[in-house]
């Protein structure tokens, strides 16, 4: 150590430089300002910077401006620590007549946009998270990317920059599709290794003001979180995954109505992975409005989530509540009402069948989970709107297994459950299996004998109505204007000459009347069966009823 230098510098305490006050004194206005008061000779000074830009690198540049007399080489790899450190020591003066460094360093930062793929990625490292540099060089290298997209689609655009982004313009139409997936994909590893958490969501707003692609930048916010979530500590993952999730949510909302940017099975997986890191409650509800916006791509494997630690039941209902009442919000249906009317009303309410599927399957497997409470499993089985099921017959196999594994229930309780089954929506096979189901409440079966009473009085109505149309109309006199010669109207208009063979169609209606009259014979049988069952199964519990109440209390 040179015994003259008097001035000890701890820097974000990594490394300590001993330099000359003097010198350094006269370029930076910090070092001035703290030992300009002092007088006379001084000796074992010392300063320490717990928040030096760029740490000892950056302060070993400032150091060697200094000693240079305000000379140094400044390109893009050294301008934005420059930048940064001169303005955190304040060298803002002009010292014996040359430039004062944050005056040199700005005018390097000017070029920014004319920096190559690596110099913008460098920068990256060292600029300042509340400067407008940070955005020029975002803009810059948001515009490598679109400029590459442009090469993927028009292989005739080609540039020496092509090269230095590791892209061809030489692309062949039998290019293969993961060749072409990796082409797209090729800046994802680079941003990974320079990008801060804070850096993210100024990136994805660059993107989307440049519009570049939404459907590859989603993918590169999935592969972020998964590359940085690995290693890093509990709070990291927690920040990691807050900034993933933020700025999936601010893609999404700038997306295209019809655009589909976020996968559904990514957002599942980043869902998975946040349930134990107490994320705030803002990216929670992102996370789950995504999601619940295109439930009608989720599978049951997805929905299969755990419940949360310290809950007492198998799987999140809760969360799948939550899901599509975010689904029905996003599609028009948040009153529970049907679709059809809405915008895009076609595409709703297959959209509305689709998550309904879905949530019958899931219904089917939390249904054995002994500690699912009859609420819950009753809030399951209402959540979707009537018009949305074609049939109830999986509905009531969920319900027969619930009330299988839940032999405590109340009267009320099982009525309230069996209540949410449309008894017109029941298969002839269903309705005959849930009127000997003794598990079900006599009210209940009775209901469902009604229902198909009434379904089949309005058959037999359908039936008698054909009966009375199904003869041809009255034969009708009309003038032939080319003939002047009067035909016969039946069904339709035929010019004179024409040929058709009234007797072939009504032997057709004859034979279609009989298959009818004999279907109806059928569904009578049917009926009668019906009610006899229902007669013996209603005599037969009120026997047992009744054997019951005469046993002693011990044997009942």
């Amino acid at each position: 150590m040179d015994a003259s230098c008097d001035l000890e510098v701890d820097v974000n305490g990594e490394e300590t430089f001993f330099i000359h006050e003097k010198i350094i004194s006269s370029y930076c206005g910090k070092i001035r300002k703290l030992f300009g008061k002092s007088k006379g000779p001084t000796k074992n000074l010392k300063v320490i910077f717990n928040d030096f830009p760029g740490g000892p690198e950056s302060f070993e540049l400032v150091s060697r401006f200094c000693y240079n007399k305000g000379k140094i080489v400044i390109n893009p790899y050294t301008s934005p620590r420059l930048f940064r450190a001169a303005h955190y020591m304040e060298m803002n003066e002009t010292v014996s007549g040359s430039h004062n460094l944050l005056e040199k360093t700005e005018k390097s930062l000017e070029e920014i946009k004319f920096w190559s793929w690596i110099e913008l990625l460098s920068a990256l490292k060292y600029v300042a998270i509340s400067s407008k540099i940070l955005q020029t060089c975002l803009d810059s290298l948001v515009a490598r990317l679109v400029f590459a997209e442009l090469s993927l689609s028009c292989p005739s655009i080609s540039s020496p920059e092509s090269s230095a982004l590791r892209l061809s313009t030489d692309s062949k139409s039998t290019e293969s599709g993961q060749t072409r997936f990796l082409r797209s994909t090729w800046w994802f590893e680079d941003l990974v290794n320079v990008l801060t958490p804070d850096l993210v969501k100024p990136l994805v707003k660059s993107i989307i003001f440049h519009k570049f692609d939404h459907g590859v930048t989603s993918r590169f916010l999935v592969y972020y979180h998964k590359s940085r979530f690995i290693t890093a500590s509990p709070e990291e993952k927690r920040e990691i995954t807050e900034t993933v999730i933020d700025s999936l949510c601010l893609l999404d909302q700038n997306s295209n109505s019809n655009s589909n940017s976020v996968s559904c099975k990514n957002l599942f997986g980043i869902l998975r992975v946040s349930s134990n890191l107490n994320i705030s409650k803002i990216s929670k509800n992102n996370l789950e409005r995504m999601i619940g916006s295109r439930l009608d791509q989720a599978t049951l494997d997805d929905l299969l989530v755990p419940s949360p630690h310290g809950s007492n039941y198998l799987y999140d209902v809760n969360l799948v509540l939550r899901l599509v009442k975010y689904f029905l919000v996003g599609k028009g249906g948040g009153g529970g009402s049907c679709l059809a009317g809405k915008s895009g009303g076609e595409v709703a309410v297959c959209d509305m069948k689709k998550v309904t599927r879905l949530i019958d399957l899931y219904v089917a497997e939390v249904a054995p989970d002994p500690r699912l409470k009859p609420y819950k499993f009753l809030a399951l089985l209402k959540i979707l709107p009537e018009c949305s099921r074609d049939s109830y017959d999986e509905m009531y196999h969920a319900i027969n297994i619930y009330l299988q594994v839940h032999m405590g229930l109340s009267d009320e309780e099982k009525t309230n459950i069996c209540a949410s089954l449309n008894y017109d929506k029941l298969s002839s096979e269903i309705c005959n299996h849930l009127m000997q189901n003794e598990k079900f409440p006599s009210k209940i079966t009775k209901l469902a004998l009604k229902a198909q009473q009434v379904n089949l009085e309005n058959l037999f109505l359908d039936i008698d109505i054909q009966k009375r149309f199904a003869l041809p109309p009255c034969e009708t006199e009309i003038k032939d204007g080319r003939h002047g010669q009067v035909v016969l109207y039946a069904k339709q208009v035929v010019p004179h000459g024409g040929k058709m063979d009234i007797v072939n169609e009504n032997e057709k209606m004859r034979a279609h009347l009989e298959g009818m009259q004999w279907r109806v014979v059928e569904l009578e049988k049917v009926c009668k069966k019906m009610q006899a069952q229902m007669t013996k199964i209603l005599k037969s519990r009120l026997s047992r009823q009744n054997s019951a109440k005469s046993l002693p209390r011990l044997c009942s």
